[in-house]
């Protein structure tokens, strides 16, 4: 092959003329791109040598110059426009107006489990599947973004994020479609790069008892394996600190760490948000199925916090996937690998549900490979100052204040009070006094315990609204007050029990009843 360029002046039927020049030759013209004043061809070489085919053209008056050249313009965008698909961590897939695979790059071989040579120039209906979304597009011209696609064909299994745009010709008619793809787990691991919350580490946990540095070392020992880890503690110690502490101190720190409270979601809701579905397995299951946290936390953590609330039923799912390390999305017969950590935590006594039969014991025992227990604060009281202290510097910050410390009284009530809801209950009365101080030192009246002020508030309040003490007694109230506020507004009972919406006799009988009488528009009691 033979690439020239010609220059020539602008004038109107030069490219004829070229034309013309090469048809003298018998020249086959594979390519060529014409401009104001210049033209490129890809000729075939066999016939003639490029000398003998310069000192022709320059014959011609109005032809300035000829040259070899190594790329046409239109194959040097080709090539730039391949070079960016190959380098492309996303697939590109294109069809034609009849859904004829025109394009794919590596990246959607990859994805898409197909070499291109064995799809390109056949229908996407066939070499993938008749419900790819961009199929629809060449038929109505409408995008579409972040579809998720679950493809199975010839044993392999391709899921993916896709968005795709029409490709429209001058009167806005869909001639193509051109669509992205992005493998299930490249998304997941960018999800995770921008949604990552701020990893709490063994340094952010607060105390210089004995008690919490032994619990500390244990945790920091355990972090290096990738056993389950069973924490155990009253409600607001820790937990979830420890949780996250093992996971950011662990060789799995890069990946994601997912905490779930099974108390607070549905167990209906909570299977398929552990493992995840299938397409079509329930009512409402989104095209494409879902996820679970599972596969989301795949190579990471996951953190199940309340364990003792989970049902029986998805006690013998979690047991499975600690035996095997699959896991099986709701409607789907195949089993998926996953490589997750557990780290479980409870407030719950495990072993007495054990032996009344509410938790499996094999499941207990899969938990409970290295446990660890987080002493409540009323056994490390010594840790209060330094945790009392860390929280007045943080509220500072958020509640504008300049608060220094506490006074002597007010330390000591910290010190007495036996924290029923621990570090976490300990911050809550924190914020509390610092609200109602308007000094640089938080006094002893500025501390509302529960167990005292509140209580007391609490049960005087009751007392002063002296509340009915049954519903019949509500009723009676509200029908007294309704009939008393018509015979206001009435010149008569007949006119009352209209506005009342009921019989004169049953508003007669009512005000017998309740010792109501009416006097000339006015309501008297007997």
């Amino acid at each position: 092959m033979l690439r020239l360029f010609i220059k020539t002046i602008d004038r109107v039927g030069m490219a004829l003329d070229l034309l013309k020049i090469f048809f003298e030759f018998g020249i086959n013209i594979r390519a060529m791109e014409v401009g104001s004043g210049f033209a490129y061809f890809l000729i075939d070489k066999k016939r003639i040598d490029f000398k003998t085919l310069k000192e022709r053209f320059m014959k011609e008056k109005d032809i300035k110059e000829v040259k070899l050249v190594d790329m046409l313009p239109q194959e040097e965008r080709e090539k730039k426009i391949w070079a960016v698909l190959d380098a492309a961590s996303e697939g590109i897939l294109a069809v034609d107006k009849n859904g004829i695979i025109t394009l794919m790059n590596p990246a959607a071989e990859k994805i898409l489990n197909v070499k291109a040579k064995d799809a390109i120039g056949k229908k996407a209906a066939e070499i993938l599947s008749p419900d790819i979304p961009m199929l629809k597009t060449i038929k109505t011209g409408e995008g579409y973004d972040n579809v998720e696609m679950v493809l199975k064909k010839d044993g392999s299994k391709s899921h993916y994020i896709t968005s795709g745009r029409p490709i429209l010709d001058e009167k806005g008619r869909p001639v193509g479609a051109v669509a992205s793809l992005q493998d299930i787990e490249a998304v997941m691991a960018l999800v995770h790069t921008f949604t990552r919350p701020a990893m709490i580490t063994f340094e952010d946990i607060l105390g210089e008892s004995e008690k919490i540095k032994r619990v500390k070392e244990i945790a920091k020992i355990a972090a290096k394996g990738t056993s389950t880890v069973l924490i155990r503690g009253e409600s607001g110690t820790g937990k979830e600190l420890f949780a996250r502490s093992i996971h950011m101190a662990s060789p799995r720190k890069d990946k994601p760490f997912v905490a779930v409270n099974c108390a607070a979601i549905p167990d209906s809701l909570l299977e398929s948000e552990l493992f995840g579905y299938e397409e079509g397995a329930f009512t409402g299951a989104k095209k494409g199925g879902k996820q679970g946290l599972f596969k989301y936390a795949d190579k990471g953590t996951l953190f199940l916090d309340e364990i003792g609330e989970l049902s029986t039923h998805l006690q013998v799912k979690l047991l499975r996937v600690l035996q095997e390390g699959k896991i099986r999305r709701i409607g789907e017969n195949e089993e998926i690998p996953v490589d997750v950590r557990i780290i479980a935590a409870t407030n719950r006594n495990l072993e007495e549900m054990v032996r009344i039969g509410k938790f499996r014991e094999d499941l207990y025992y899969r938990l409970n490979v290295i446990p660890i227990y987080i002493p409540p604060l009323r056994e490390r009281k010594e840790d209060i100052p330094l945790l009392a202290y860390h929280f007045v510097e943080k509220l500072n910050k958020k509640l504008n204040k300049k608060i220094k410390g506490f006074s002597k009284s007010a330390m000591q009530k910290l010190l007495d009070y036996n924290w029923p809801g621990n570090v976490r209950e300990l911050g809550n009365v924190i914020e509390r006094a610092m609200n109602l101080c308007n000094e640089e030192y938080i006094d002893s009246e500025h501390i509302i315990l529960r167990d005292e002020d509140i209580d007391r508030e609490i049960a005087g309040i009751t007392k002063k609204e002296e509340l009915p003490c049954s519903l019949k007694e509500v009723v009676k109230k509200a029908e007294i007050e309704a009939i008393k506020d018509a015979l206001n507004r009435s010149k008569s009972i007949r006119s009352a029990a209209k506005l009342l919406g009921v019989t004169h006799a049953t508003l007669i009988n009512k005000m017998k009843a309740y010792g109501i009488k009416h006097n000339k528009g006015k309501w008297q009691n007997l």
